[in-house]
């Protein structure tokens, strides 16, 4: 599992060309290696989250390059862009962005279908994934009545149906408490163990200064402020 990302001279412009423009990513110069926890801190409005985007290849840097293991995926065709993140990159969004009226089951698998893997074999690793972070008794429940915790792991599951090299998470103990937070971190932890690279925003100490996390990158107005290794060992 490998996937070196880097930015070099990264601007993300919202409402360009207008008077009210504004850079959320001014100026943005970071290489983060193969495998690790690396969190992205500051406050609101700092550009986490537009970063984070951009870096997963949701968005398209206003200027500036973003680079993939070497490779210069900034101006690359949408289809592309949607291989690579179907491939490359699982996202476990703020709000989770599970789809009511589905089962747990069907919102896991969702991300693989693109790729057409057989359904039986796609049942079974959606059910082994779920099963593994202690919700396989839930397959067959509708998102809507999840607990957060439920919901949390079930977005987890969806995030790694696809095998991804990098995991994204944007604020993922926001609207979780003490316990399920530390939870969370035991599977951050796992993963990271597995040589997966893991990419979180957040703006809770409770993350920021976990033992798992290897380093932090603290923004503000769109810009690294502060970049530093933490005392957390190397993976593996």
């Amino acid at each position: 599992m490998n996937a070196r990302v880097e930015l070099r001279g990264v601007r993300k412009a919202f409402h360009e060309d207008r008077p009210n423009v504004f850079w959320a990513v001014d100026g943005i110069d970071l290489v983060l290696p193969a495998g690790g926890v690396t969190v992205l801190a500051g406050p609101s409005g700092s550009g986490k989250t537009t970063l984070l985007t951009l870096i997963g290849c949701l968005a398209r840097p206003t200027e500036g390059r973003v680079r993939l293991d070497g490779r210069d995926i900034s101006g690359l065709p949408e289809p592309f862009l949607a291989a690579l993140r179907r491939q490359t990159f699982g996202f476990v969004f703020q709000r989770f962005n599970l789809i009511r009226g589905l089962t747990v089951l069907d919102n896991v698998m969702l991300p693989a279908y693109p790729l057409g893997p057989p359904h039986r074999a796609l049942t079974r690793r959606a059910n082994a994934a779920l099963e593994r972070l202690g919700i396989g008794h839930r397959a067959g429940a509708l998102v809507e009545s999840l607990s957060g915790g439920e919901a949390q792991r079930t977005a987890i599951a969806r995030a790694l149906i696809n095998d991804p090299a990098v995991l994204i998470a944007d604020e993922p103990t926001a609207n979780l408490d003490t316990a399920l937070s530390l939870a969370f971190l035991d599977i951050v932890s796992d993963l990271r163990a597995e040589g997966r690279t893991l990419l979180l925003s957040s703006h809770d100490p409770l993350v920021r200064e976990a033992s798992v996390v290897d380093r932090a990158v603290e923004l503000r107005d769109g810009r690294v402020v502060a970049d530093h290794e933490t005392r957390a060992e190397p993976a593996g």
